[in-house]
């Protein structure tokens, strides 16, 4: 019957099927009639990584042989064959090899797939080293948790590199900046509005909850009336300083990207009048790099990721800064991996909620998904009612105005916390 193709397989090569019933990718044509099955065929083929044990029958070629190669060089079992004659890694260890692959895979996958990629290279092969070289730095596709790891090998980066990594570093915060900084801004100026009660509101400013709570005493039953005696209003927040804010960030290593989020969101803090905003990194030893919010790439090449964790002894410097307990927000950012006094830390929260401040506890402030935590802590914690929850740089400016207004936080899934 002849090989036979029609139309184009994701703009990636097509599939032809032979009369002996295998599948051919010759990179240009179209899909021959098997058309959905040949698809499925191809994607296994591409999954798979060919050879004796694959099942498939497909042979690759063109643009889908690169891709494949690509794919290869990472996922292939590190030299060894486990299925029959398929992948293994080739990336070895030259920068000039690491930086064609990192083209080749910009060219094949979209960048959010790039990225993935890059981080399984990162941890799969060993490769953190060679983002100490200008070259190779200058060819990777910035996202958060390459920052994470170039902080993370900031006090091994040699003068000629740091150039090169402080522009990546600028590109990813800049880039989170333009995306986060309006809504954080409208929303947390929202919040220091409401937050400042009035007793003579203008109509539209009139808080009814409150008001309708406190003129209850007045409740007509015979009318099913309340009558207002006194009005309780959201207020318009003047220029000074409304709320004090501590970021006090856990720079372990596990808390990479919630690292390189709080820096973001710390100096979108102290970019508003209303707010006095610190932010303190903690390991086993305490930086208070609020001097250096101005420039969130400061901050972030002012942390050293790694080393132990000591949250009470961070929590005892933050206790230290609070002078108006009752306009104070504390978030504490941090995995609750403690290595310090554990009760002595459990104590210090318990004060700071019963001198009035708002505390908070986020176990991540990511988009990674569930974060690992320590759990008995989680659930101490709970039990002072200072909930631990992951949060989401979407959910951050929410759960702030929450703090701020003293109203319940935006728990997601609270009971997987406790």
């Amino acid at each position: 019957m002849g090989d036979v193709g029609m139309g184009e397989v994701d703009g990636v090569g097509s599939v032809d099927v032979d009369r002996e019933g295998g599948v051919d990718m010759d990179g240009g044509g179209g899909v021959d009639v098997a058309g959905a099955a040949g698809e499925r065929l191809r994607r296994w083929r591409l999954v798979l990584g060919g050879g004796g044990a694959d099942g498939t029958g497909c042979q690759l070629g063109g643009r889908d042989a690169a891709m494949d190669g690509a794919l290869g060089a990472l996922y292939g079992g590190g030299g060894k064959k486990e299925r029959g004659e398929g992948r293994s890694a080739g990336l070895g260890a030259s920068a000039p090899a690491v930086a064609r692959w990192l083209g080749d895979i910009r060219t094949y996958f979209p960048s959010s797939v790039v990225q993935v990629m890059q981080r399984d290279a990162i941890d799969r092969l060993g490769l953190s080293a060679l983002l100490l070289e200008p070259e190779m730095l200058a060819a990777v596709e910035a996202d958060v948790h390459l920052v994470g790891t170039l902080l993370s090998l900031n006090k091994a980066m040699p003068e000629t590199t740091k150039e090169t990594a402080r522009a990546v570093v600028r590109k990813v915060v800049d880039d989170l900046e333009k995306k986060l900084a309006s809504r954080t801004r409208a929303t947390l100026t929202g919040a220091l509005d409401r937050s400042a009660r009035v007793s003579r509101p203008r109509h539209h400013d009139i808080d009814w909850n409150r008001t309708i709570a406190a003129n209850l005493k007045n409740y007509l039953p015979e009318y099913r009336t309340v009558v207002l005696e006194r009005l309780i209003g959201y207020g318009r927040a003047a220029q000074s300083v409304k709320k004090d804010v501590i970021l006090c960030i856990d720079q372990s290593g596990s808390m990479a990207a919630s690292v390189v989020y709080a820096s973001v969101f710390g100096a979108v803090l102290a970019s508003m009048r209303s707010i006095s905003t610190r932010l303190v990194v903690f390991d086993t030893n305490i930086v208070d790099l609020t001097d250096q919010l101005d420039d969130p790439v400061d901050v972030l090449f002012g942390t050293q990721l790694g080393g132990g964790t000591d949250i009470n002894r961070a929590l005892a410097y933050c206790q230290a800064q609070i002078t108006r307990p009752a306009e104070t927000v504390v978030v504490l950012i941090s995995d609750l991996y403690e290595g310090g006094i554990r009760n002595e830390m459990l104590k210090r929260v318990a004060a700071m909620k019963a001198s009035g401040v708002q505390f908070v506890t986020l176990l991540a402030l990511s988009d990674e998904g569930a974060p690992a935590y320590d759990r008995d802590h989680a659930a101490a914690l709970a039990a002072l009612d200072a909930p631990a929850f992951a949060c989401t740089p979407d959910l951050f400016p929410d759960v702030m105005a929450a703090a701020i207004e003293k109203r319940p936080l935006p728990i997601p899934d609270m009971h997987t916390h406790r």
